[in-house]
């Protein structure tokens, strides 16, 4: 079975769309057999891949619905080992249509596990909220990225989601974790970023990665040319710190692969 890590966070605009393509192209550079699934109505993961939303073609809503099998959905991008599902502006109402269905917090996770195994790693770009598309998001995952954007508000709803998380391992995930908290839109020449990256370092300790991620006109640029920035621009440092980030969050999974 894969390592299923769901990118969280309650505020929109952090870096989760950004952080989660990144890192699946990271990885997948590196030989692993890595899924996206864009869960979020926006369907800006798949935007960033050059997926185009015209038409109708099988989305998350689907495989959470139940109206088709995972592997009926999944699309390949140009990046090899890279393979997404992608999101559909009809998620924004599978809240209401998943009410009335059984065991609702489990139909994501119940669909990868029949038919994500030939994967290592599957990623869920989540929507900034605590829908119930997120709730399946977390019942399915191993582990929890958080990007936290170094600005005070972003401050304020972390807590909240750490609470979250500790309720759903409760109730519905004993196995689930918080794998790290990455710090993005870092400008070591504002104050603020710096205090922004001791406090949640104080809090977080070891939970936060090394790695920083810098404001970077590239890392704005890439979407809109259907790219990850690494495609877009593999020198620029913002490519060179999602590369690092990989490198730091794959060591950590090797040691609690070897727990």
């Amino acid at each position: 079975m894969p390592r299923v890590i769901a990118v969280a966070n309650r505020k929109g605009g952090v870096g989760k769309t950004t952080t989660t393509v990144n890192v699946a192209t990271a990885m997948a550079a590196v030989g692993k057999k890595v899924l996206v699934i864009d869960l979020d109505p926006q369907g800006n993961a798949s935007t960033s891949m050059g997926i185009s939303k015209r038409g109708h073609m099988p989305s998350s809503y689907d495989v959470l619905l139940g109206n088709v099998d995972l592997s009926s959905a999944i699309v390949w991008t140009e990046v090899p080992n890279f393979s997404i599902i992608p999101s559909s502006p009809d998620l924004a109402g599978a809240e209401v249509e998943l009410i009335d269905v059984e065991e609702r917090e489990y139909a994501l996770r119940k669909s990868i596990e029949k038919s994500a195994v030939n994967y290592d790693y599957v990623l869920i770009d989540c929507p900034p909220s605590l829908s119930l598309i997120t709730v399946n998001a977390l019942v399915a995952a191993n582990a929890v990225v958080v990007p936290l954007q170094c600005e005070f508000l972003a401050l304020e709803g972390i807590t909240d989601l750490i609470r979250n998380i500790n309720q759903i391992k409760k109730r519905f995930n004993p196995k689930l974790e918080l794998e790290g908290v990455v710090l993005t839109m870092y400008d070591r020449r504002n104050n603020l970023s710096q205090m922004v990256e001791q406090d949640v370092r104080n809090f977080f300790g070891k939970k936060v990665y090394d790695t920083v991620i810098p404001r970077n006109v590239r890392i704005s640029e890439a979407p809109s040319h259907g790219k990850p920035v690494l495609l877009y621009d593999f020198n620029c440092n913002g490519s060179q710190a999602y590369i690092s980030l990989t490198g730091e969050l794959l060591k950590r999974e090797k040691e609690t692969l070897a727990c």
